[in-house]
């Protein structure tokens, strides 16, 4: 299984979700950002590298909030969802064609992964970031 770390970046009430850019698998679809966790690195690592490489920001990574279990292409994945907040930097991605900042009712209507529609899911239910 392959463990993943995502941000629920959040910034003025609003969650941070980016949209994969082409030749990417599953280019198109939106995601709350993040990575693969290398060996030896706590999710907390992966996120605060992952930002930093894929949108040029700083972050600092809170307690974990949300989990989901995926299956894709024959190969798990573990994602593993953290409030992270926005410390420094302008926002430039490197990996995604686009990004919004959104509110929790409006989540739903991006074109999420199915793991992140998951999480989006439990961010609405739980009001986590309200």
């Amino acid at each position: 299984m392959i463990k993943v770390a995502a941000a629920f970046l959040i910034h003025n009430a609003k969650v941070l979700v980016a949209r994969r850019k082409r030749p990417q698998q599953l280019a198109g679809k939106w995601e709350f950002p993040g990575g693969k966790i290398e060996a030896g690195e706590t999710p907390e690592a992966c996120l605060t590298r992952e930002l930093n490489e894929e949108f040029g920001i700083t972050v600092k990574v809170g307690k974990f909030l949300a989990d989901s279990i995926h299956l894709h292409d024959r190969t798990a994945f573990h994602i593993l969802a953290y409030h992270t907040t926005w410390l420094s930097g302008r926002i430039v991605p490197v990996d995604h064609d686009k990004y919004a900042w959104v509110e929790s009712r409006n989540l739903l209507k991006y074109d999420l992964l199915p793991a992140d529609m998951e999480l989006a899911e439990v961010l609405i239910e739980k009001g986590l970031y309200l």
